[in-house]
């Protein structure tokens, strides 16, 4: 199963505090929207996220069809695809795509030890191999 790019989701009380700190440890912005509370950074071959007011906890979260870079990669595991195969395993989903759909879609489900884990896909499904 491919997952694609994998980061932590923080849910952070004050962004401009968090992205302060994390500069000191080397990371850098890559992406996000601070005027919407969210901010992307990197160091070498970590990815974390800052998200203030998004959410409750912090989230393992994982990118199909994308490289750390954001860039698409030429083959992945629509998440559609990847929902039916945890689905079969016995695995209980808190959110769902809509199966019926294509393009960007999310789904939700939880660790044994309450850790939430996000699959969120932002671009189309791909070609079929």
């Amino acid at each position: 199963m491919q997952l694609g790019n994998f980061s932590i989701s923080l849910a952070v009380k004050d962004l401009a505090a968090s992205r302060a700190f994390y500069e000191k440890l080397g990371f850098k912005p890559v992406g996000g929207d601070q005027s919407q509370n969210w901010l992307i950074l990197q160091n070498q071959t970590a990815t974390i996220g800052l998200f203030q007011g998004m959410f409750d906890r912090n989230m393992l979260t994982f990118n199909p069809g994308w490289d750390r870079t954001c860039a698409t990669l030429p083959v992945f595991d629509d998440v559609r695809d990847i929902q039916r195969r945890l689905k079969a395993q016995g695995l209980t989903l808190t959110t769902a795509a809509d199966e019926s759909a294509t393009g960007p879609a999310s789904l939700m489900l939880i660790d044994p030890d309450g850790n939430p884990i996000l699959v969120d896909q932002h671009i189309p499904k791909p070609p079929q191999r």
